[in-house]
């Protein structure tokens, strides 16, 4: 059995567009970088180069998401789940929640860009208090008031993008 609360599962299309997108800023958002800061450093005195401090500053948000996609391509699931009833993550849930009726995607919110469908992560207090249950089971999780909020699971089925 995986474990599935570590991994990011990801459809093939999001895994694509993220492999992508590293590959992308890895290379040339790179090197486009770094030819601002070098056209920013020759114009002169570094302390009052607003255009040399604003690439840095992007320079360090790029770094940042390459190193935000490195990790979650790192430990990724591809694919779909089984079709038995058990919410995990890539299942399309159906649940009463607090009295109201929500269908969600358990799963990666880099998926939310391709799907219209909400996205609820498996470590968010909702998705953590229903990972593993069946069709039919009853849990709560804790609201950020404090409060415990009801759950019932009505349905769980494969996201099919």
């Amino acid at each position: 059995m995986t474990d599935t609360t570590a991994a990011t599962w990801l459809t093939q299309e999001a895994y694509d567009r993220l492999s992508a997108e590293l590959d992308r800023l890895k290379g040339e958002g790179r090197n486009e970088i770094t030819a601002r800061i070098a056209a920013a450093r020759d114009e002169g005195d570094l302390k009052e180069n607003g255009g040399y401090h604003a690439a840095r500053e992007e320079q360090a948000k790029q770094e940042a998401r390459i190193r935000e996609l490195e990790a979650k391509l790192r430990n990724v699931q591809i694919g779909t789940p089984p079709d038995d009833g058990v919410v995990e993550p890539g299942m399309v849930v159906t649940a009463e929640v607090a009295g109201d009726e929500m269908v969600f995607l358990l799963g990666s919110r880099e998926i939310a860009g391709t799907a219209d469908i909400d996205v609820f992560s498996p470590t968010s207090p909702l998705g953590a208090a229903i990972n593993g249950t069946k069709v039919g089971d009853t849990t709560s999780y804790a609201a950020p008031n404090g409060n415990e909020i009801p759950v019932k699971i009505l349905g769980a089925k494969p996201f099919d993008a």
